[in-house]
């Protein structure tokens, strides 16, 4: 699985959240450049969303000459794929390393620690 650009998962965070959308429903969620302060154009948004179907992320149901676009790939098994990747350009693959960095980086607290270990342990019983 490829990793994505900005633009891509921006367009792939709202067909996660939306199921099925057209580009017309894509375009409102997308944020606005930071430099102009305008959306993307409605063309670009079409082009992204193609390459993404190319990539095998997402496919669509065609109405005429209009498409409705929907993810192909769960959000969940992007999400792993891109902090396994993550974890193993940054953090030489230890996910230890990882979270030693943000605790130091963050000044996270004992009470902090505690919750994200509980929170690990209950998502390592669900695998299993």
């Amino acid at each position: 699985m490829k990793k994505l650009t900005t633009a891509e998962e921006q367009i792939m965070q709202v067909l996660w959240e939306k199921e099925k959308a057209f580009v017309k429903d894509i375009l409102p969620e997308l944020p606005a450049d930071p430099k102009t302060g305008k959306k993307p154009a409605y063309n670009t948004v079409s082009t992204i969303v193609r390459i993404l179907e190319t990539k095998g992320f997402v496919a669509h149901n065609a109405y005429g000459k209009t498409h409705e676009y929907y993810p192909i790939v769960e959000k969940d098994k992007y999400s792993n794929m891109f902090l396994k990747s993550f974890i193993s350009s940054y953090f030489s693959g230890s996910f230890e390393k990882m979270v030693s960095f943000f605790v130091k980086q963050n000044d996270m607290d004992v009470q902090e620690m505690e919750e994200l270990m509980k929170h690990l342990e209950e998502e390592n019983q669900k695998e299993k």
